[in-house]
């Protein structure tokens, strides 16, 4: 048996100052990680997750990254149709106490939409027609967003429903991380019965009213017959004839997800990596948080050598007065290391320096709705692949050691 000691990432260890993100995993509903690819954001994401659990809290780590290291790392099933559970047993390893708990979910639009079309149809035949729709597993062809619209509704559905205190929401690629913001805006702005009337066929429900509104509707008609084929139209037709009536509370969910997401009870925390194209993109994704008007808190700077941690140079280690010449030309190699090692430190500390200089600007500017902090995370010499390394990170983005 190992005799090794699992890291400790229990949040009152009293040496340790507590970063942004301490109160964070304690108090809100929903945690958004965004950034760039390829910055450690869905480790990041697992990681806090794992920091809430340790802090007695029911988390949940929601994943719409294809990537599928978040599954290894934490032991779930990589294709679910709802959050799986860590093993309780692995949990107790890391230090989760017994009112801790970790869910996480590889998000699957299909399952999340064919679960909002059972509870906003409310009959079983209309479910039936929906789903038996030839179009239907081409929605997202259909309308513009409606992929991003179902992750946010997950989020939304698993953050309300009373099971998690907290949802965290590894996002794609902070590009596409914008259009799953949007989504439910574009969603409600589509999901007009004035738009939607004119694809309706003409006995559903009396929509087709007026000289104007029925030339519109017969020349979507010739155009999509045309274009199309007859087959397709009409399939379009009883597909959305077949939505009708559930518009209403779609779009209803898709302003109350935004409500959330512009909430004091969310926070967006941007991952970023000392590349100078994450950075980049950093600054992009951070500004466009804040002009949507959404809860900024911070950033971290992930993998980096901000922090030295106790870092001796070979200069400090005394040859004895009879060293060989290889011992020495060995020392003169280390110290060629140990200068790329302290260029690297400082470039990580200027960088991290620019990062709160940026967030605070943002603060003064936006008020609290914008956060003044970034913290650093060390390298921790490759990807972390299970729980324990997991917790570690943990450790160290909900409480800062500045050594």
């Amino acid at each position: 048996m190992s005799s090794s000691r699992p890291p400790d990432v229990r949040p009152s260890l009293p040496d340790l100052q507590p970063t942004f993100l301490e109160p964070l995993v304690r108090d809100k509903r929903v945690i958004v990680c965004c950034g760039a690819g390829g910055v450690g954001k869905t480790t990041t994401a697992a990681a806090i997750g794992v920091a809430s659990a340790v802090a007695g809290r029911k988390a949940l780590v929601l994943t719409i990254d294809p990537a599928r290291r978040l599954a290894e790392a934490m032991g779930i099933p990589e294709a679910s149709r709802a959050p799986s559970p860590v093993p309780r047993a692995k949990l107790a390893t890391v230090g989760v106490p017994v009112s801790g708990e970790l869910d996480a979910w590889m998000l699957s639009p299909e399952v999340v939409f064919e679960t909002m079309v059972r509870r906003l149809a409310g009959d079983e035949s209309r479910v039936e027609a929906i789903l038996a729709n030839r179009l239907y597993q081409h929605l997202s062809r259909i309308i513009a967003g409606m992929q991003e619209y179902t992750a946010a509704e997950a989020l939304y559905t698993l953050s309300t429903e009373g099971k998690y205190d907290l949802v965290v929401l590894d996002t794609p690629p902070s590009r596409n991380a914008l259009a799953f913001l949007e989504a439910p805006r574009k969603l409600s702005m589509f999901l007009d019965e004035r738009v939607i009337g004119v694809f309706l066929p003409k006995d559903a429900g009396g929509a087709k009213k007026g000289a104007i509104f029925r030339a519109a509707s017969d020349l979507v008609e010739r155009v999509f017959t045309k274009a199309f084929g007859e087959g397709f139209y009409k399939d379009l037709q009883e597909f959305l004839g077949a939505f009708s009536g559930m518009f209403g509370g779609m779009r209803a969910h898709a302003e109350a997800v935004r409500e959330l997401l512009s909430s004091d009870q969310s926070a967006f925390v941007l991952v970023t990596s000392p590349e100078p194209a994450a950075l980049a993109e950093a600054g992009f994704f951070q500004e466009k948080i804040v002009e949507l008007g959404l809860p900024f808190a911070g950033y971290v700077l992930n993998r980096s050598w901000a922090y030295t941690r106790g870092f001796v140079g070979p200069e400090e280690i005394a040859l004895p007065p009879g060293a060989m010449e290889h011992e020495r030309a060995a020392m003169r190699k280390l110290a060629q290391l140990a200068d790329g090692e302290r260029w690297r430190a400082q470039r990580d500390r200027d960088l991290l320096a620019r990062l709160r200089m940026e967030a605070a600007r943002s603060s003064r500017a936006h008020g609290e709705r914008s956060g003044g902090a970034a913290i650093a995370t060390p390298h921790l010499g490759g990807a972390v692949e299970d729980l324990a390394g997991l917790a570690e990170l943990a450790r160290n983005l909900v409480h800062l050691d500045n050594a």
